[in-house]
């Protein structure tokens, strides 16, 4: 595992819209829709830093069907059409698309601007964006153990050649680095089925300030936070 302290992927749970919404005496779609729009100002906000190549966002939980059906209908539309109105930003930034979860529970208008984008992106990228869209980190590695076990049982891998590589082989997305920042808005000082794994040895870093109001001084103290930390992995 690399020892050098730099800042690659950064992973942020993106929470608040809801209490934004309440707060400014609007309806939770606008709060939705304003944190949409903080999505698109935090890209600008990465690209000022050459060594972030990764980001992953937790837009969409496994635990938000759970949601009013109102709600849930107005998220899905907001996805669709932010995947309409910045295919030609990505593109133009060099941002590939990619995103983590089951996506084939989403509405058919949402999976097919979703596959589109990112077969578009994939062709020329320096940067990868990964969309955690009806994701759960208990059901991605429940899978990445079925998936192991079927090997097991056809005799292609064998019982005591199983690792933690063998582990992160099966996630979601396996080529992608295990994030060295986790940042969460809103206050709330917990991970919520989050890439369980992959933060193993990330820096936290909570925040009050609502995912709407996450503007650039925002992420540049989390950042300063980071390099502020000595990152050990274990060691002295």
């Amino acid at each position: 595992m690399a020892q050098e302290n730099e800042l690659k992927h950064v992973a942020v749970i993106l929470d608040g819209n809801g209490r934004w919404a309440k707060q400014h005496g609007v309806e939770r779609r606008e709060g939705h829709l304003a944190g949409a729009n903080r999505v698109v100002d935090f890209m600008n906000y990465i690209s000022r830093y050459e060594s972030i190549r990764y980001v992953t966002l937790y837009a969409f939980s496994t635990e938000n069907w759970k949601r009013s059906k109102d709600e849930v209908d107005a998220l899905m539309n907001i996805l669709a059409k932010f995947l309409d109105d910045n295919l030609e930003v990505l593109l133009r930034e060099k941002v590939r698309l990619l995103t983590a979860g089951d996506i084939t529970a989403l509405p058919e208008a949402c999976r097919v601007r979703l596959e589109k984008v990112k077969r578009e992106t994939a062709k020329s990228f320096t940067r990868t964006f990964i969309l955690a869209l009806n994701y759960g980190s208990r059901r991605e590695i429940t899978d990445a153990v079925k998936s192991i076990a079927a090997e097991v049982k056809n005799g292609t891998l064998a019982v005591d050649d199983i690792t933690e590589q063998t582990v992160a082989d099966h996630l979601y997305n396996p080529d992608i680095p295990d994030p060295d920042l986790l940042i969460r808005t809103s206050g709330e000082e917990r991970i919520s089925n989050f890439l369980l794994w992959q933060i193993s040895y990330s820096e936290f870093y909570f925040t009050k300030t609502l995912w709407p109001d996450f503007d650039i001084n925002e992420f540049d103290l989390a950042v300063q936070a980071f390099y502020g930390r000595k990152r050990r992995f274990g060691g002295r």
